[in-house]
């Protein structure tokens, strides 16, 4: 028979477990809160389902050498990158970044953004040990930086290094995207704003170039648009059915 203080134990740790679910908040540090992204939680009154895929499809046509602007508007919106105040060269994250490849048989040249591909069969997922790493049913792998033991698993397993790992303490942090000391992040497809109907912030900066949209809807913007043109997956032969799409390399 267990023991009265371990009955009590259990109680308050499940206690706590459903406290925590109930609130979808945890207290980090004095006055920050840090908000969990559920599978189910986006938005309040429309619950994630699987009944949605959403993707990026980039043409790398449209893709000027010398332009960054995607990678700016996401540094912006989510409070990371160049405009971090302060920030080391070694804390510096890389959520989204400019890449530039080479076919060394002909000497060809195209820039591209490299961001998260929100695969389908995501490695980052299956190699995570604490389930800090997940898929949502629409397909936007994020990581839940409460379980998160910054054991660096996920970015080791990621063929797009496309993963970071916050070395430093941050400050003024965006209430969207909590980035805690010890946790690893890399590009949330702007969940934020797209569970409110929104476009992700590097879509909308370069519209030009970028695609988002329902890749379920043979109807949706993306869809017509990849029946249009070609486009391939970076790294096709790993069958990860890559959320992000290239067009022109």
């Amino acid at each position: 028979m267990s023991e009265p203080s371990t009955l009590a134990d259990a109680a308050r740790r499940n206690f706590l477990a459903k406290a925590g679910v109930a609130t979808g908040a945890a207290v980090m540090a004095p006055g920050l809160f840090l908000s969990v992204s559920t599978a189910s939680a986006r938005p309040a009154d429309q619950p994630v389902t699987s009944e949605k895929r959403w993707g990026i499809l980039v043409d790398t046509t449209k893709c000027a050498s010398d332009c960054n602007d995607c990678v700016t508007a996401c540094e912006n919106e989510n409070g990371w990158g160049s405009s971090e105040p302060n920030s080391s060269a070694e804390q510096k994250a890389h959520w989204i970044r400019s890449v530039k490849i080479r076919n060394k048989s002909t000497g060809f040249t195209k820039t591209l953004p490299m961001m998260c591909q929100h695969c389908e069969h995501p490695p980052c997922v299956d190699v995570c040990p604490t389930g800090a790493s997940f898929r949502r049913a629409d397909g936007i792998v994020l990581v839940d930086k409460h379980i998160c033991i910054g054991c660096r698993y996920c970015m080791m397993a990621c063929p797009y290094k496309a993963r970071s790992f916050v070395h430093e303490a941050l400050h003024d942090q965006k209430p969207w995207a909590p980035r805690g000391k010890g946790t690893v992040e890399s590009c949330t497809m702007c969940d934020h704003l797209v569970d409110k109907g929104e476009k992700p912030a590097c879509v909308q900066a370069c519209s030009s170039a970028l695609t988002f949209g329902d890749l379920y809807d043979e109807n949706s913007e993306i869809s017509q648009a990849m029946k249009a043109k070609d486009s391939v997956e970076i790294r096709a032969d790993l069958d990860l059915n890559t959320g992000v799409r290239y067009r022109g390399i």
